[in-house]
């Protein structure tokens, strides 16, 4: 039987990882979490709090953690290059003291330098953390970007070259958000769409693919603008998520929603994907 992919959110953590996120967890009818450990717009390293890191990884629920959004292992700035090397040691350390499934980091941007720089630095800096990563220890997903800018990876076709500055490294993995990969222009709206991107994902990153970010878009493919939506309510469309769901290449990969608003919105984003997983919606 094809393993069935887990459909939760990233969840809001006021009063605790556990306390909090287990608690909108359980509102949203969320099978799996994400979550942030320390401020995503600063560069200020917390100390966990090991209740909570214990109740967390007690829970069952499987756990993801997202790096801040300062991290940028592209750039030419040796100041960031260290900050950013740090926050993903901080968020791999911490998602081995909660159990985390993997540690998600935006590609990054090679700003002012060129590309072929921006992937030697990366190679200099990014696969050393690769190799600290223990046998218990949460994989790293890299989640292209939706392009704007100076972006090292937005499409599919651009890890290839992104993973093979890494040399392939095996702790080296892929989270697929799905408004960045339309704003990018991978064009999924349609069902050919879809398996044509996840198609040309198994063949540049084979196996590789550990978590879905399930965001409708409100901008039109190609638009290389990150402004996500409520499922169904954007360009990409609800039924691209089911067909999503039915590739042989996201069997039993969780999906996260990262949609706008909270509480109820959430819920019914997770309800939809639910029907369409199981088959209960058209």
């Amino acid at each position: 039987m094809t393993p069935t992919s887990p459909i939760g959110g990233h969840v809001f953590v006021a009063g605790g990882l556990a306390t909090g996120g287990l608690k909108y967890a359980t509102e949203i009818d969320a099978e799996v979490v994400q979550v942030f450990v320390t401020n995503p717009r600063g560069w200020a390293l917390t100390d966990g709090n090991p209740a909570e890191d214990a109740s967390l990884r007690g829970s069952g629920v499987p756990v993801f953690i997202h790096t801040s959004y300062l991290v940028n292992m592209g750039s030419p700035d040796p100041a960031i290059l260290e900050k950013s090397a740090a926050s993903i040691r901080h968020a791999l350390r911490r998602g081995r003291e909660l159990g985390a499934r993997g540690v998600v980091v935006h590609t990054g941007s090679a700003v002012s330098q060129t590309r072929e720089a921006a992937l030697r630095g990366l190679r200099e800096h990014l696969l050393p953390i690769l190799d600290e990563i223990p046998a218990d220890g949460p994989d790293l997903l890299l989640e292209p970007m939706a392009g704007q800018g100076n972006m090292l990876c937005a499409t599919v076709q651009d890890l290839g070259p992104y993973l093979g500055a890494l040399d392939h490294h095996p702790r080296a993995c892929v989270c697929l958000d799905t408004c960045h990969a339309f704003a990018a222009g991978h064009d999924l709206s349609t069902e050919r769409g879809v398996t044509e991107t996840l198609d040309a994902l198994e063949a540049i990153a084979p196996g590789r693919l550990r978590l879905v970010h399930a965001n409708d878009s409100k901008d039109p493919c190609g638009s290389k603008r990150d402004h996500h939506e409520n499922i169904g309510a954007g360009h990409v469309g609800a039924a691209a998520f089911g067909t999503l769901m039915r590739h042989p290449a996201a069997a039993g990969v969780p999906l996260c929603i990262e949609t706008p608003g909270k509480g109820e919105r959430h819920h019914q984003d997770i309800l939809l994907l639910k029907r369409l997983r199981d088959g209960t919606d058209a």
